[in-house]
């Protein structure tokens, strides 16, 4: 993997370990060689994710939006800054430019990109490893619902271990490496469906 998305909250939460974990995640990626593809923000934890992987001598890619790069947030510091149209722009050049996706505690615009990372693997479009960094049981009720889909069948046995989860980031990492993509949906037959 030379390159990770990231994908987490441009929020500060009152509790200063998720800030702490941003960083770490960050400088952590640049101490295995592992760049950095991101929101391109500077506040919150994503901010936090890019100035750890700078501080650490990584390379950092930040994908922003027009409107939120034109509000004065964009991280000027990346190592490279591509400024996009939309969300489904900036979505699909994180897709492109990453080997993987690790999803760190945030809000709804990070659940949107963890559900379209995995959906796009369970359809084909691409076979790259979704990681989610579970750190303090922050992602618990999320990992037992996605397990919940998978039993009452709306997730099929071939994708339910297309979510790869951990509380530390080196574990994370390891399973993330390991991972051997499944049959996308794309390439099943009517009967499998």
């Amino acid at each position: 993997m030379k390159r990770l998305a990231v994908y987490c909250g441009s929020a500060t939460p009152d509790d200063p370990r998720y800030m702490e974990l941003a960083a770490q995640v960050g400088a952590t990626l640049a101490q295995h060689g592992i760049g950095v593809v991101y929101g391109g923000g500077r506040l919150g934890l994503m901010g936090a994710v890019a100035t750890g992987a700078l501080e650490a001598g990584g390379e950092v890619i930040g994908v922003i939006p027009e409107a939120l790069a034109n509000s004065e947030v964009a991280n000027h510091d990346c190592t490279e800054l591509h400024t996009v149209s939309g969300m489904h722009e900036r979505k699909k050049l994180f897709t492109d430019l990453s080997d993987g996706f690790v999803t760190i505690p945030g809000g709804v615009g990070t659940m949107d990109e963890l559900w379209e990372a995995m959906s796009w693997a369970q359809l084909g479009y691409h076979s790259n490893p979704v990681g989610l960094l579970n750190a303090f049981g922050f992602y618990d009720q999320l990992i037992a619902f996605n397990s919940h889909m998978a039993s009452v069948g709306f997730v099929r046995p071939a994708h339910h271990s297309i979510m790869i989860w951990d509380g530390d980031i080196e574990g994370l990492l390891g399973k993330m490496a390991a991972y051997e993509p499944h049959k996308p949906i794309f390439q099943m037959k009517a009967d499998d469906l």
